[in-house]
């Protein structure tokens, strides 16, 4: 396990997440930090489906490709390969522990609790909104990206 890995965890993996990953990615190669950096869900409903077209849209705006994303579900292995998983919800916080064997090293947190000021907070599921709320989510991960990368590269 890598305490250089990270693990972004929403619901269905096709939207909050994969922008939360591409975000990470990028922020990290701007900054020269090799990580590694994956996303998963906790529900397996949308298993081998590629990202939201709205995230992917997003995505876009910031010259990142989602296209190639596949959305997979949370293993219990995920808990020995990667040092930080973040949730993106309160929900999704409940079912890793549900999800995590019982010893496991990985540090779990909702991913805002990385951000000064927003610890405790949920970044918006945007599946049932409109641009505006994918506009919004990617804004929150962006942002999370950056206090994660400066973390990290301590």
């Amino acid at each position: 396990m890598s305490q250089k890995a990270v693990l972004f965890v929403c619901l269905g993996n096709i939207c909050r997440s994969p922008m939360a990953e591409a975000a990470l990615r990028a922020e990290a190669v701007a900054q020269g930090l090799a990580l590694t950096i994956d996303s998963a869900g906790t529900n397996g409903l949308h298993t081998g489906q590629r990202a939201d077209p709205r995230a992917i849209a997003e995505a876009a705006r910031y010259d990142i490709d989602l296209t190639r994303h596949r959305a997979r579900q949370l293993t219990e292995d995920d808990f020995l390969h990667f040092g930080h998983i973040y949730a993106l919800d309160h929900q999704n916080l409940r079912e890793i522990g549900r999800i995590a064997p019982r010893r496991h090293p990985a540090k779990v947190a909702l991913l805002l609790d990385m951000v000064p000021g927003r610890g405790g907070q949920a970044v918006l599921d945007p599946y049932y909104g409109d641009a505006e709320d994918f506009a919004t989510a990617w804004d929150d991960a962006a942002q999370a990206a950056k206090y994660i990368v400066a973390q990290l590269a301590r």
